[in-house]
């Protein structure tokens, strides 16, 4: 029996959903190895980040490529910012329970088709028709 293939993007999105037990898992290491320190921070600093932007239902054009890894970090700390507040608040923050939050949000995140980003939706450059109309030039004449 022949076994279904994965698709580059099902192997991206399942890789972006392990990325947090993995990094959970490194918290096993010595607190001061970079076993552990490089896969927690790079958990944190882009995976809540690219769980939202990244599984587009289209694809991306390559200036949605890059609109999408600018703006990965910024979400990413403004998630994590919001968990490890509401778990300072509750006073139940701790590595462990942070990591595990995060974790779930980013599989449950991966999951789901991506915030559409405006560059996906259309071309770097614009036609002359489409300008928006503050851009278009001013007529000139009549008084002032």
């Amino acid at each position: 029996m022949a076994h279904p293939r994965l698709t580059p993007r099902v192997q991206r999105r399942a890789a972006l959903a392990a990325s947090g037990w993995v990094a959970l898992a490194a918290t096993a290491f010595p607190g001061g190895s970079p076993l552990r320190w490089i896969p927690v921070l790079a958990f944190v600093v882009l995976a809540p980040g690219l769980a939202l932007l990244l599984p587009q239902p289209m694809g991306l054009r390559p200036g949605a490529r890059l609109e999408a890894l600018a703006l990965a970090a910024p979400v990413s700390l403004s998630v994590a910012t919001l968990v490890a507040t509401t778990l300072f608040l509750t006073k139940a923050f701790s590595l462990t329970v942070f990591l595990v939050v995060l974790a779930v949000f980013v599989s449950g995140a991966a999951l789901l088709p991506g915030v559409p980003l405006p560059a996906a939706t259309r071309g770097a450059v614009e036609r002359e028709g489409t300008r928006p109309s503050l851009l278009r030039k001013r007529r000139t004449g009549g008084g002032g």
